[in-house]
């Protein structure tokens, strides 16, 4: 049976799994078979599976130093393809883009990420760099929350975006979110970096959702055990209102 671990790569936080049959460690670095390529990535973890492991792609093997320095030669050129394809896309006139570029680690491809309001007609472009570079070119539009991941930065909070940092997966988030958990809806509070609901607003969704049961609404007219009056704030997860009643604002809990 082969031993299977989760490797990452530079580009991403996200974690894949691989096979190997020897032994490896935490942080050793090694040469993957990928979809786009052989790639040079980190290992993260060795993984239990119940399985033979045949289903999981292939390390190739342990990255030695001359790996590690084609690495950060191929980082360097990549920086420099994508300078290159920013003024590509000025002399074709696009609207795109261009935010990142990646030479797999073998540079049997050369990808390009990038966003755009519309469908671009890249094919000239492709073209262009393909005879520039002799390898397979790919371009890959992507989103607001895509670019955020990949160009990094400092959220609201003052932490480090969370898609940077750690979200593999970044899930859909909804303006109800946001209702549920009383939040003004205004953008400059509720949207992040990206422009697009902040991704947070998920994490306690389930929460709020749960002490929001039996809640009244501000603006409700309500009986209390002080008489009858009208809920002016509410806090969800103390549940906790406070109502005006006979002129007089009063604190009440909900069990």
């Amino acid at each position: 049976m082969a031993n299977v671990y989760s490797v990452v790569f530079k580009d991403s936080n996200k974690a894949y799994n691989f096979r190997y049959d020897d032994k490896l460690e935490v942080n050793d670095y090694v040469i993957v078979d990928t979809e786009n390529g052989l790639q040079y990535g980190k290992i993260l973890n060795e993984v239990e599976v119940k399985t033979s492991g045949k289903e999981f792609k292939e390390i190739v093997r342990k990255a030695t130093k001359k790996d590690e320095n084609l690495f950060y030669e191929n980082l360097k050129d990549a920086e420099e393809a994508k300078k290159k394809c920013i003024a590509l896309v000025k002399d074709f006139n696009l609207n795109m883009n261009v935010i990142s570029a990646r030479f797999s680690f073998d540079r049997t491809q050369l990808l390009f990420d990038f966003t755009s309001d519309t469908r671009v007609d890249f094919r000239d472009l492709a073209r262009k760099l393909a005879s520039i570079y002799h390898t397979r070119i790919e371009l890959h539009q992507i989103g607001a929350r895509d670019k955020a991941k990949k160009v990094g930065g400092v959220g609201v909070c003052g932490e480090e975006l969370c898609c940077t940092r750690f979200l593999n997966k970044m899930d859909g988030i909804t303006m109800n979110m946001a209702k549920n958990q009383n939040l003004a809806l205004n953008p400059n509070k509720i949207n992040g970096s990206c422009g697009r609901l902040l991704c947070c607003l998920a994490y306690e969704d389930e929460n709020y959702l749960e002490n929001n049961k039996g809640m009244p609404q501000i603006g409700q007219k309500i009986k209390t055990e002080k008489g009858e009056g009208q809920v002016v704030s509410v806090s969800i997860l103390e549940r906790k209102y406070s109502a005006i009643v006979d002129g007089n604002k009063e604190e009440f809990y909900v069990k």
